[in-house]
């Protein structure tokens, strides 16, 4: 507990500092100002509330299927969203579903104690992760029921070390843990976490799935594929980039590429430039000189990737070349591109499943990737199997947010 609290003072501290120069330290310090009083001035008296706790905008993305079927199974109860991070909750504020938004302000005796009383919940859940010692306490003290939902856990998590006793504690706070898949609630086993664990699955499947049936048209990317065949590549970062870029010379005639990069800043996007040179085109001047010529699009705006996707026949997803790891496979896989990738994708589930599947594929290196994007975009036959595979895979994952709810309306924790 000492060095918990030594922890939370330390990243006080160092947030800041981070303040003076970063402004998302800035946005993190200010939006938790006086927060006693701005829950105080928004919560209407006499209200049924649940909680839901998103770390980031990841988690948000992943748990919006299910708090949009609690909103319409429970319409009595207002929806209390909080925000760990910045970029979740500026991106989220005005998110219509939830009645309520705010940032969760640091975890201390004091203020889980005060948030939890002010916003008075009937039930509470976290998203995927995040676990704030003083928050799960005061709320399951309460006998409030608490849920973890499409949570992962990997056997390299501090749960399962012989030091990591004050945080398998934390876990004991949850009424119920809901797992993606059986790897997880095989080590919560091992920690003595049995009755109260279940495999409900990913709610990621379930949004992607929705975000795909409402798919938006994108004429310009339309024009710019005409009648060739594209490789989406997603999320890049510089070490992606390199790959795509000396792989550019081998793409069959018929082939184009469009790459969104996971940063758009003016620096990053001059560097795109300079690397392609004449064979690519931004996509702010395309749509203005409408150069169809180019064999490279390059998106400089945000999101426009999830309904690329279905402008593609391979995909790449950047990121894992690096330390954090890729990013979304399942925008890709949905509408049944075979997928390349780095190698830092193990501690993604679905990414593991995919690979095991033989519908996504890693690289360990340059030549790795460039060999594996060179055979899929030259055997249509493969790459048709791939679809049909992958549209298996992708229906027979959705559901998690449906089997969620069916849990919270067996046990009448809202009725």
């Amino acid at each position: 507990m000492i060095l918990y609290q030594i922890f939370l003072w330390l990243f006080r501290l160092g947030i800041g500092i981070n303040a003076l120069s970063n402004n998302k330290s800035k946005l993190w310090i200010a939006g938790r100002k006086n927060w006693r009083s701005q829950v105080v001035m928004k919560l209407a008296p006499n209200e049924k509330r649940i909680w839901i706790h998103c770390s980031s905008l990841g988690e948000f993305e992943q748990g919006r299927p299910l708090i949009e079927s609690i909103k319409n199974q429970y319409p009595g109860y207002k929806i209390v969203l909080t925000f760990f991070s910045p970029s979740g909750y500026e991106h989220c504020k005005n998110y219509t579903t939830a009645d309520y938004i705010f940032y969760l302000p640091m975890d201390g005796k004091n203020a889980a104690k005060d948030f939890v009383t002010l916003i008075n919940p009937s039930l509470v859940l976290f998203v995927k992760y995040e676990f704030w010692h003083f928050y799960l306490s005061e709320v399951s003290k309460r006998n409030i029921p608490l849920l973890l939902v499409s949570a992962a856990f990997r056997d390299s998590q501090v749960f399962f070390k012989w030091y990591g006793g004050f945080f398998r504690n934390m876990l004991g706070y949850f009424t119920q843990i809901h797992v993606q898949d059986d790897k997880s609630a095989k080590l919560l086993d091992g920690i003595g976490l049995k009755e109260n664990v279940f495999v409900t699955g990913d709610t990621r499947y379930d949004r992607v799935t929705e975000i795909a049936k409402k798919l938006r048209s994108l004429p310009e990317i339309e024009r710019f594929k005409a009648k060739n065949k594209i490789v989406i590549a997603g999320s890049t970062w510089a070490a992606d980039e390199q790959i795509l870029h000396n792989f550019l010379p081998s793409l069959p005639v018929g082939w184009k590429m469009i790459i969104a990069p996971h940063e758009i800043d003016s620096t990053h996007i001059n560097q795109l430039i300079t690397l392609f040179g004449s064979d690519a085109v931004l996509y702010s001047n395309f749509i203005v000189n409408k150069n169809t010529d180019a064999k490279v699009l390059i998106i400089d705006n945000i999101g426009m990737l999830s309904s690329l996707y279905a402008y593609g026949h391979v995909a790449y997803v950047g990121g894992g070349f690096l330390k954090g790891g890729i990013h979304n496979t399942l925008e890709p896989a949905i509408f049944g591109l075979p997928i390349v990738f780095g190698p830092v994708y193990k501690k993604f589930t679905e990414a593991v499943s995919m690979v095991a599947e033989e519908v996504a594929f890693a690289a360990n290196n340059e030549t790795e990737a460039i060999t594996i994007l060179n055979s899929l975009v030259n055997d249509e036959p493969r790459r048709v199997m791939i679809q049909q595979k992958l549209k298996h895979f992708m229906a027979s994952n959705t559901g998690a947010a449906d089997r969620i709810l069916a849990n919270i309306e067996k046990n009448r924790w809202l009725s």
